[in-house]
């Protein structure tokens, strides 16, 4: 498909000078099938149309690259910071995140003008070895966003009657599989990044955790075991709830996944059958607690989930990038590896806050309000996405999202105590 060309094109120069191009052509590679019309729309507070990210991303280029490096640098034009800062309190004021969809100005033809504008200004800075830290960060940034406008505009064209796709074709077929377990010991795992490559802050510092011995599923859960939770009354009972989960399942008469109706999930190939051996998305924390709950097992932690992904060596998992190699604890032996599906189907819910690791400092300045200050509510999910960028992952990532929260592409797998 088109948007799997993009996205392994945009990993094929490791230089950073290739990283960039490639990434910056990627962003508007997955938005050329959009009209001005679907770019611009905004479906609910937490998606931002897929003209804003366009240019949200631009807006971190121009102000923590060239505007604060590049002497002598004017910006593209100086009302549009107002417009295109995100969250950056530091960064002044901004238009309310609602108001995102009423952008019918500057139009895509403008944004795309001033990407091109600022790819071209940049390229002075990429050789400059003293800010490779900080291009790193805008390309890892930048493939955030290119996850959040697919999930954005899936949102968005949910909402439309007609069903409408943003590309044509029909997702493949996936195979049943029958689930085993991945047995761990226990005992003092290394956790976080181990400051090899690019990590976001809240990846580390590296420090160690104590593991009571777990199993964790090999396999994601699956529409064919949601259709049997729902079946089972998972939605109608309450023991299988969270009390603020099932305050959520009442208030929003939620009866099953995001974008399911009878038999079909909208997709962004529009409405397709549903695949009984697909794994479960769009699901929220809440639904994800219960839905183990009701198997008989728990959600892992995302501790006992890294202990199990740092093993895995596998070219078949698609947007991970196998490095680090085996745990090997004290008395020789090798942990064992997760399976392909750890990464690049759905992010996965574990059971842990988003909190800070022990000696986490943000980083100074603006850039230090892209994780730290969002520690407080939501929880931590692992892996990656159909939607992540290939190369954009690693067993230290941590999403996280607030528990309430469906419209990525977000599953689980099962753990338990042995």
């Amino acid at each position: 498909m088109a948007q799997e060309q993009l996205r392994s094109q945009a990993q094929s120069e490791p230089d950073l000078v290739g990283s960039f191009r490639q990434t910056r052509a990627l962003t508007e590679g997955l938005a050329a099938p959009l009209s001005e019309s679907d770019a611009t729309i905004q479906s609910m507070e937490d998606a931002s149309p897929a003209k804003w990210h366009l240019a949200h991303v631009t807006w971190f280029w121009e102000t923590f690259l060239l505007r604060d490096h590049a002497p002598g640098y004017q910006l593209f034009d100086e009302q549009w910071p107002f417009l295109f800062n995100s969250y950056y309190e530091a960064e002044g004021a901004r238009i309310a995140r609602f108001s995102r969809g009423m952008l019918s100005r500057p139009t895509m033809a403008q944004i795309l003008e001033w990407r091109a504008h600022v790819d071209a200004a940049m390229q002075p800075l990429l050789a400059d070895p003293d800010l490779r830290p900080l291009v790193e960060l805008g390309l890892a940034h930048e493939q955030q966003h290119q996850e959040l406008l697919l999930t954005d505009i899936k949102h968005g064209l949910f909402q439309n009657p007609l069903g409408p796709a943003m590309w044509d074709g029909a997702p493949a077929m996936a195979h049943a599989a029958e689930r085993s377990w991945h047995e761990h010991p226990g005992g003092i795992a290394l956790i976080g990044h181990d400051g090899e490559g690019f990590a976001f802050d809240c990846e580390g510092p590296r420090h160690r955790v104590l593991l009571e011995p777990f199993a964790l599923a090999d396999t994601l859960v699956t529409n064919r075991e949601w259709d049997a939770f729902i079946a089972d009354g998972g939605y109608e009972t309450a023991s299988l709830w969270l009390s603020d989960g099932w305050a959520w399942v009442k208030e929003n008469s939620i009866r099953s996944p995001g974008y399911w109706r009878e038999g079909q999930h909208f997709t962004l190939q529009g409405w397709q059958d549903r695949d009984p051996n697909a794994p479960a998305t769009h699901i929220s924390y809440f639904e994800a607690d219960a839905i183990a709950t009701w198997a008989g097992a728990r959600l892992p932690s995302e501790f006992e989930w890294e202990a199990i992904a740092r093993g895995q060596h596998s070219d078949d998992a698609p947007a991970h990038d196998p490095a680090g190699g085996n745990q090997i604890d004290t008395a020789g032996s090798v942990h064992p590896t997760g399976g392909t599906s750890l990464f690049g189907d759905c992010w996965q819910f574990t059971r842990s806050a988003y909190l800070p690791y022990p000696r986490f400092e943000p980083a100074s300045g603006a850039v230090g309000e892209y994780n730290g200050k969002f520690m407080s509510g939501q929880f931590v999910l692992k892996g990656a996405s159909c939607a992540t960028s290939r190369g954009h992952s690693r067993a230290s990532y941590r999403n996280f999202f607030y528990p309430h929260q469906r419209w990525q592409f977000t599953g689980l797998r099962l753990a338990k105590d042995i």
